[in-house]
């Protein structure tokens, strides 16, 4: 199972990426667990100052911009 994580205080690009990674695991198939991250200090255990940002399975796979849904698959397959 995937575990995929945004951090993000709440604002419409972290909305996006949250909602374009859920279309993403799905067209995929995979099993997934899908978890947010609003708090600044949990944000900063992963390095990451600039938002939205992606993690899977503990590695941050982007920071500051919103993939398109073709390479959030990549990121998360």
């Amino acid at each position: 199972m995937k575990k995929i994580v945004v951090l993000g205080p709440g604002c419409p690009k972290c909305e996006k990426l949250m909602n374009d990674v859920e279309t993403a695991a799905k067209e995929l198939g995979i099993e997934y667990e899908l978890t947010k991250i609003g708090d600044i200090n949990e944000m900063m255990q992963y390095g990451v100052m600039t938002t939205p940002a992606l993690v899977v399975d503990g590695e941050v796979k982007v920071v500051g911009r919103v993939p398109s849904v073709e390479e959030l698959k990549k990121m998360i397959a």
